[in-house]
């Protein structure tokens, strides 16, 4: 037996990857355990659990592996502050300090954490390092269903790359391409995060949000001024409107300046038509970049399967946007794309690339549904709600479907706690909140009343996969809520002429479909298809629901409050129905009924967490 330890951390999104023989046994983010989102420290709570799912000890691993290499990130952190001095001499009198001390010396620094899973772990020739890019690009090609693809990958930087594009073929995987830093895509779609008041690394998924309620406006002007755009999907950004390489913000007077206005104080000031301009503006640029990018790609190396990876390929709007398209066959999106899943990918990259192991292509993928987190048995699920001082019922399997099912056709808002906890940053239908697409007011209340967040964030389907292309337009499995396609037009209910002449958020209030709770402003949704093979007791749950209301999908959001991780244990899950206006819990087959609960456990949950 051959096992590997893939570790990312210290920057963003920590997390571990456990392999045996190959196999993707477990796999989890340490924000999870320690309730701090986006945790970037050692992932300590992840290794323990990925060790003891796979029954092994520490020092009994093969080899450990880091997602990307130190040094090389330092060198670029040098060269930079050189190229660009004088200025950024305060950024780099904050970094120093920090790398000198800490992130040089990774080897010694992660060899020291090792040893206190195990103090028998005394070998730190057993620590591998692989290239940022690497590790993207292998967690996206090794687990697809692609014998050979093209990989793209792009996010903020890794050691000096920012956007890369691999060739993987059978076992094998080989960059061909890079852009480099500066000039980043990542970077540019963080600028205007961080330029419309929300929290960069975090907020991103909110500008993708807010895109539909504004008009691209301002795309000539980002075009024109901050980046120049190759026919073939290669890019140059002008550094002369931005921070980021040496300074303490992302953007600067003159990117200021262009727009007009001042970064938003989001303790301040409100969401304006101009922020939903701004944000469909570079969200409508990053369409294009990553369209010409896919096509110039086809064209040059003629491979018929597209792999994506990074926190770019997180933008399921844009992934849409390549399916929409047809520029490949087929496409597959890594469904752990940003940092964390450089763990994944790390460990598959030394399987495969380093020691030359051969690769079994799953015609489905090898994420298992991206289920590798920990799981709880009903007797432990008992166990922690009994302590907590819950009140429920244990049901058999068709009377809980059945409950839930009922439930959700009531318009109440449901948690739903199964099986093993997902691995990425979507809840795929085992750590969830769940809800009636068919309800007009669910998409507000969820937002306002449940999640504490921004009325205009958008809820996805989960759709029974025989059903999706009776109801959307897209004939290809999107299992990760990955990919956006719009309603059918057989389903979608056309605005008057009054309805027409509003703007922004005016637009949000306007029922657009038979199911107005998941049907964004622009007709569209970010989509996840359920099948039987993959979560049993979901199917069953959706099937229900479609046999009861003939609606086979509902709504699916991640299982938490604004600035909480997603819920890891039951006891997180308790606390989270508790602290919000959650109807009924599911967990394992305990039924909780929130008017049977004791009152004095409720908990105030709206400041529980830091914002976003």
């Amino acid at each position: 037996m051959k096992t590997i330890l893939g570790i990312s951390a210290f920057y963003h999104d920590s997390a571990a990857t456990i392999l045996v023989n190959g196999k993707i046994v477990a796999a989890a983010q340490e924000e999870r355990f320690t309730r701090k989102k986006h945790d970037s420290s050692y992932p300590f709570h992840a290794i323990e659990f990925v060790l003891d799912y796979a029954n092994i000890k520490l020092s009994n691993v093969d080899q450990v592996i880091f997602f990307e290499k130190p040094f090389l990130k330092f060198e670029r952190l040098l060269e930079t502050y050189v190229a660009f001095a004088p200025k950024g001499f305060k950024s780099f009198c904050m970094a120093m300090p920090i790398w000198l001390k800490d992130k040089l010396f990774q080897k010694k620094i992660l060899f020291n954490e090792l040893k206190r899973h195990d103090k028998n772990f005394k070998d730190d020739k057993k620590i591998f390092f692989s290239d940022h890019h690497l590790s993207h690009a292998a967690s996206a090609f090794f687990p697809s269903p692609f014998e050979d693809a093209i990989v793209l990958t792009a996010d903020g930087v890794g050691e000096w790359a920012t956007t890369t594009v691999a060739i993987g073929r059978s076992n094998n995987l080989e960059i061909k391409k890079e852009i480099h830093f500066p000039h980043s895509l990542g970077l540019l779609y963080s600028a205007f995060t961080y330029y419309t008041g929300f929290k960069v690394n975090s907020g991103e998924y909110k500008l993708m949000g807010l895109a539909p309620y504004g008009r691209p406006i301002y795309e000539d002007k980002i075009k024109n001024n901050l980046i120049d755009i190759k026919e073939d999907g290669t890019f140059y950004l002008d550094q002369a409107y931005f921070n980021y390489a040496t300074g303490l913000t992302m953007t600067n007077k003159k990117f200021n300046n262009l727009f007009g206005q001042n970064p938003r104080d989001s303790k301040k000031e409100k969401l304006t038509q101009f922020h939903m301009d701004i944000a469909a503006s570079i969200q409508k640029v990053t369409e294009d970049i990553m369209v010409k990018l896919a096509k110039s790609l086809k064209e040059e190396f003629n491979i018929p399967n597209l792999c994506l990876a990074g926190g770019v390929a997180l933008n399921c709007v844009a992934n849409g946007k390549i399916l929409k398209e047809k520029i490949f066959e087929k496409i597959w999106v890594q469904p752990a794309a940003g940092d964390a899943g450089g763990s994944l990918g790390a460990a598959l990259a030394l399987w495969h690339i380093e020691q030359n192991n051969p690769r079994v292509v799953n015609s489905n993928d090898d994420m298992q549904g991206s289920y590798l987190g920990p799981e709880y048995s009903q007797k432990q699920i008992e166990e922690q709600l009994s302590k907590a001082g819950a009140k429920f019922k244990t049901l058999d399997e068709e009377a809980l479907i059945e409950k839930v099912a009922t439930d959700i056709s009531k318009s109440e808002a449901i948690g739903w706690f199964q099986g093993r906890m997902e691995f990425g940053p979507r809840a795929l239908g085992n750590r969830s909140i769940l809800g009636d697409p068919r309800s007009e007011k669910m998409q507000k209340n969820l937002n306002l009343k449940v999640k504490y967040r921004e009325s205009f964030r958008p809820f996805a389907p989960s759709v029974l996969k025989e059903d999706l292309s009776d109801w959307f337009d897209i004939n290809v499995e999107s299992p990760y809520m990955l990919m956006v396609a719009d309603i059918n037009k057989n389903k979608t209910i056309e605005m008057n002429k009054e309805q027409k002449k509003l703007f922004g958020i005016d637009r949000l209030n306007v029922k657009r479909s038979e199911v107005p709770a998941v049907t964004h402003v622009d007709y569209s949704a970010r989509i996840q298809t359920v099948k039987k093979e993959t979560n049993e007791r979901y199917f069953k749950l959706i099937k229900k629901f479609k046999e009861k209301t003939d609606c086979p999908l509902v709504i699916n959001t991640s299982f938490n409050v604004r600035g909480e991780p997603i819920v890891n244990t039951p006891l997180d899950a308790f606390n989270c129905f508790m602290g919000t206006e959650l109807d009924k819990l599911f967990i394992g087959n305990c039924y909780l009924d929130k008017k049977e609960q004791d009152p004095t456990l409720k908990k105030d949950y709206t400041n529980e967490f830091e914002l976003d």
